[in-house]
């Protein structure tokens, strides 16, 4: 299955980046990061075209999910599962959202068929990138049964 993250902004952090990339090279999954840049001086404007731009990117057939604070929370095991059934279902992609300093517009999030939260702490883009990137390798092993996750 392909992952597609649809992420507003860039990863300007070399340490991150750094990091993000050590468990995309782990992932049997072929995974793009794909960047969302929109200029427009007006935030409402700008939120608007930046959806507007995810949901264009989103391949067709693809589950949209989009990371927010105020969607489902699933435990690491949750997550996995989701992500197998889709699998199994014989979607070829998935795809996820992370908004920028504004979040998501809502078109993304009635879109999608998941909102998920990673907690209910707010994260910069950045690190929300790094923690998606890390749950996807922790769903990848424990649908291998692999010991890294041991929750």
């Amino acid at each position: 299955m392909r992952v597609l993250v649809l992420a507003v902004g860039r990863c300007r952090d070399p340490e991150l980046a750094s990091l993000i990339d050590r468990y995309r090279a782990r992932l049997p999954w072929p995974l793009e990061i794909r960047d969302i840049e929109v200029k427009s001086a007006d935030p409402a404007r700008r939120r608007v075209e930046e959806g507007r731009a995810i949901l264009a990117a989103v391949p067709p057939g693809a589950p949209l999910v989009a990371l927010d604070e105020r969607g489902n929370s699933l435990s690491s095991r949750e997550f996995a599962a989701r992500l197998a059934a889709w699998r199994d279902e014989g979607r070829r992609a998935v795809a996820f959202a992370i908004g920028g300093s504004d979040g998501l517009d809502e078109a993304v999030c009635a879109r999608a068929e998941l909102v998920l939260a990673l907690g209910r702490l707010t994260f910069p883009h950045e690190l929300a990138r790094l923690l998606l990137v890390e749950q996807l390798y922790r769903a990848h092993t424990i649908l291998s049964r692999h010991p890294y996750h041991r929750g």
